[in-house]
């Protein structure tokens, strides 16, 4: 008999639950939705596989960091308005106050890490994701018709990959669900699950849209350069779908070009943020920090973070009360089964492209990879303290050279 799902959490305990995470969340956006699956579906119960995957699903649909989205929306959930905003702040501020800390030391920073440190990060990535896929495909893909759309979805991944082809492949897994799946029989929502209302959902919806459209004209009748600044953040969290690294052309266009940043310090703060754990957006404060302005250091930073970020926060914030009403129709449960296939598939043809690619060299490198997965699947060993250990077996194997 499966566990009962979990009763709500203060805002305070959802803070310390992804503080946790965002310290050791290495990998990019799908290794993080193999940590949370991990902490939040299998630990906690916080919900069903099938209700994370529609979450996923939904967050891939909005522009934005789709992690940071699933973690706010989560939060959202469990806590409200207060716990979306602390999922937020706990997933983010580590890595956000590691890369403001290194814009302030910029001039002195060494080498860093040694590249054996970052490639076992990178192994661990290859273990989180092909446990993520395992899990969610024995739940989501049983019978040969999910089988069937999680590979084909795979496929077209694999043989088309854009950020764009992503959304494609998801819309296509809805339709198929609704045309040639049978409704599942719904899960149980969690106990006092927190839903927001349709009045504020519309009112962040609204502020949204004056924003997007009403900094740029602020901005342009302004020579104000925290204005401009913010204005150039947010419509780059607005407009950009795909994750961390689909967001980096469009603040350098914003920040170099501009003088704010020159492009030297750009690319160094870029490979920072490959050293970091939590979101890659986060990069949007070393580059308030380290930019020539008014506002730079840690004031900075946390202006351009907070710009960066409230999109994806207001979107969440307006999308999810309406998708919890929708989610009940039965046509509308099939189209989600179809989804969860879809989703597993997406995962699936990361895990291959461009994870393992990234990843596994040789050997060595798949030993450790298939250890780590193994801790994480069957001897049930913490998610960092697997992070740990593979970055100190890549340090001292040497690995990456």
């Amino acid at each position: 008999m499966c566990k009962p799902l979990a009763a709500p959490d203060s805002p305070w305990q959802v803070f310390l639950i992804f503080l946790r995470l965002g310290l050791t969340s290495f990998g990019g956006p799908l290794a993080h939705l193999g940590y949370f699956r991990q902490a939040l579906v299998v630990e906690r119960r916080w919900l069903d596989e099938a209700r994370y995957a529609e979450l996923v699903a939904l967050c891939q649909f909005l522009p934005g960091p789709a992690s940071s989205q699933v973690g706010m929306a989560l939060g959202l959930q469990r806590a409200g308005y207060a716990g979306a905003l602390a999922a937020w702040c706990g997933f983010t501020l580590p890595s956000a106050a590691l890369l403001i800390g290194f814009a302030l030391g910029l001039q002195n920073w060494s080498d860093s890490l040694p590249s054996g440190v970052l490639q076992g990060l990178k192994i661990v990535t290859v273990a989180v994701v092909a446990q993520t896929v395992w899990g969610m495909g024995r739940s989501l893909c049983q019978g040969a018709r999910r089988a069937s759309l999680m590979v084909l979805a795979c496929l077209l991944i694999l043989l088309w990959p854009s950020a764009w082809n992503q959304l494609v492949v998801i819309g296509l897994a809805a339709l198929a669900g609704m045309l040639w799946l049978q409704a599942p029989v719904e899960a149980a929502a969690a106990p006092g699950s927190r839903a927001a209302g349709a009045g504020p959902a519309w009112l962040c919806l609204l502020l949204f849209i004056v924003l997007l459209f009403g900094l740029p004209l602020a901005a342009d009748s302004s020579q104000w350069q925290p204005l401009q600044l913010v204005d150039a953040f947010y419509r780059a969290g607005s407009l950009v779908f795909g994750g961390g690294h689909v967001v980096l052309p469009l603040l350098q266009a914003e920040v170099v070009p501009n003088g704010w940043v020159s492009n030297s310090d750009f690319l160094a703060g870029y490979g920072a943020a490959q050293a970091v754990p939590g979101p890659l957006f986060t990069f949007a404060a070393f580059l308030g920090a380290v930019q020539h302005g008014p506002l730079n250091g840690w004031s900075g930073g946390l202006l351009c973070l907070l710009a960066v970020f409230l999109p994806s926060f207001l979107l969440v914030a307006a999308a999810l009360p309406f998708w919890d009403r929708l989610r009940h129709l039965a046509r509308m449960q099939a189209a989600m089964a179809g989804v969860g296939a879809g989703v597993v598939g997406l995962l699936l043809a990361a895990l291959y492209q461009p994870i393992w690619y990234s990843a596994i060299a040789g050997p060595r490198e798949l030993a450790l990879a298939l250890l780590a997965w193994l801790a994480l699947q069957y001897w049930r060993l913490p998610a960092w303290l697997v992070v740990l250990g593979c970055a100190l077996c890549g340090g001292l194997l040497g690995l990456g050279h």
